[in-house]
């Protein structure tokens, strides 16, 4: 038997839409940074956990609905926004070379959310395993044709960390 393995790729929040984030959320609301003392907050700009001292801001965001305009797609219901950390200031984004599952991102269980080119939910599958062994099942997820991306998410509070896509 021959496994196939689907290339896929994980994408930080571009830079523009992380601008407009910073101005003004998802919600309409421009929120206030601040000083991550502790650091490990999640930080969907470049795909790794804050340092301590960092200046962060936690702000409301809906990635299906930004996707679905970039696309044409009609989520319906589906179209959700949440909580997200991202920098205060621009950052560097991602780290040269990470193309695969960003495993600085990866918590105790996951599960990833697959959306079919509409924007609707096609499964989900969770994921309680060492992050180096989660692209081999984003590769499978992938392996269905209808999945145009997936929406990896924290089991505990339900939010987003990052998006996958083929390529």
């Amino acid at each position: 038997m021959t496994t196939t393995t689907v290339t896929h790729r994980a994408y930080p929040i571009a830079p523009s839409v992380l601008r407009r984030l910073r101005e003004r959320d998802d919600a309409g609301v421009t929120r206030e940074p601040v000083t991550d003392g502790p650091g490990g907050a999640p930080l969907r700009c470049c795909l790794r956990h804050s340092t301590p001292g960092e200046r962060i801001v936690l702000v409301s965001y809906a990635p299906l609905h930004r996707w679905a305009k970039e696309t044409g797609a009609e989520p319906g219901a589906y179209d959700e926004r949440g909580p997200i950390f991202v920098h205060a200031e621009a950052c560097e984004g991602r780290a040269p070379g990470g193309s695969g599952y960003p495993q600085e991102m990866h918590g105790a269980r996951r599960v990833l959310r697959a959306y079919d080119a509409q924007g609707h939910i096609l499964g989900g599958t969770l994921i309680e395993m060492p992050a180096a062994e989660v692209d081999a099942a984003l590769s499978e997820v992938f392996e269905n044709p209808d999945v145009a991306l997936v929406h990896v998410r924290a089991v505990e509070f339900g939010c987003f960390m990052v998006e996958v896509r083929r390529g």
